[in-house]
């Protein structure tokens, strides 16, 4: 796993031990190596001047309000004072979204039109039929029909015969710029994977389906050297009893809409317990979601659950040279077995990388496909 490391203290009688503990986190390896994102990324746009409240963002509202269900704007109300609106800013939510009762028709003619032209945007979340109240917020279930909202809100993607690949990038929504850039900068065929403990998450999702992203929702598992590399406060323990875990679970789902699955955000512990992740994956079934991980979780199987498994995470090494070996490597796999997929975190170099690779991508042969195609 990568990681950022933090400088030394010298005081004779420092307990280092919560520095270790934030230096071995990949959400802090994330803040710092930030701090590089306006070099990395010269040509992204900025969020606006420097006095500009922290909360807000630019997004194109032709897009990210196309054919938005009755009341949406009023469900992002923030914890402070109204949601503001202007022509091209809006204020993020910073709670879950409220339940609805508007929203796209699974029969609206278009919305699941397949395929899409490069960039075209998804349908605005939440549709109807596949939500409903929960204690916290909207929770997403099984429409009365059988469909499920892992077939609503992936992307539509026709294979052209070519070798596939497609990639996860995760751990978005905590850094502003960064989100923005791998919203705006990467190819709307890349599978995004969202932090739940982000501000604003709805309005995250809202703008990456707007640029034609599926999205994935993170859920923090526990990992072997818990609680050195503490994945946050509703993280899923593996020995935690099943009505633990899906109440957490629910917290984490209702804290947005318009993810077609979940990936995993550590958890090796907990998913090498066969009763903790049979818990989680009757959960996730029973909503109709997938589970998409980044390889930690490739023997387990799961009765009726869609999934997909990683074969490689593309930044472990955090240098170009790596990443560029690691791309290569997930092209000789889709050459040998006609499709492969890969995860990565969204760090600048990760997402320059890969926006650059991707450029070319069809030109050598290879098709890019959404991560929701490898998931069975």
């Amino acid at each position: 796993m990568a990681s950022i490391a933090l400088p030394r203290l010298s005081a004779p009688k420092l307990n280092l031990a919560p520095l270790r503990a934030l230096a071995s986190n990949r959400y802090v390896g994330l803040a710092a190596a930030a701090l590089l994102a306006a070099a990395a990324f010269g040509l992204v746009k900025t969020l606006g001047p420097a006095n500009h409240d922290p909360n807000t963002v630019h997004v194109s509202l032709s897009l990210a309000l196309r054919r938005a269900p009755t009341g949406w704007r009023e469900t992002l109300s923030p914890l402070h004072g109204p949601a503001r609106f202007s022509q091209d800013v809006i204020r993020l939510s910073e709670r879950p979204l409220a339940p609805l009762t508007g929203g796209a028709s699974w029969n609206n003619p278009g919305t699941f039109a397949a395929p899409l032209a490069p960039g075209a945007p998804l349908a605005v979340a939440p549709i109807t039929g596949f939500f409903a109240p929960g204690p916290a917020g909207p929770l997403p279930i099984i429409a009365p029909d059988g469909r499920t909202p892992f077939e609503a809100y992936r992307r539509p993607f026709v294979p052209n015969g070519r070798p596939k690949v497609a990639l996860v990038i995760g751990g978005l929504g905590l850094n502003a710029r960064t989100t923005q850039a791998a919203i705006e900068t990467l190819p709307a065929e890349i599978t995004l994977s969202f932090s739940p403990y982000a501000e604003g998450l709805q309005g995250w999702i809202d703008m990456a389906r707007a640029h034609g992203h599926e999205v994935l929702l993170e859920t923090p598992m526990e990992p072997v050297d818990y609680p050195d590399n503490d994945p946050g406060p509703l993280t899923l323990m593996a020995g935690g009893q099943g009505p633990e875990t899906v109440k957490k679970l629910e917290w984490i789902l209702s804290r947005a809409t318009g993810y077609f699955g979940l990936t995993n955000y550590l958890g090796s512990k907990f998913l090498a317990s066969d009763g903790a992740y049979q818990s989680f994956s009757a959960a996730v079934r029973g909503r109709g979601l997938a589970f998409v991980d980044d390889g930690s979780a490739r023997s387990r199987a799961g009765k009726g659950v869609i999934r997909g498994s990683a074969e490689r995470v593309i930044d472990d090494q955090l240098n170009q040279t790596a990443i560029d070996q690691q791309l290569l490597a997930l092209e000789a796999s889709a050459l040998q077995r006609g499709q492969a997929l890969g995860s990565g975190f969204a760090y600048p170099v990760t997402l320059q990388k890969v926006a650059q690779w991707s450029r070319s991508l069809s030109d050598r042969g290879f098709q890019l496909a959404p991560a929701s195609d490898m998931a069975h």
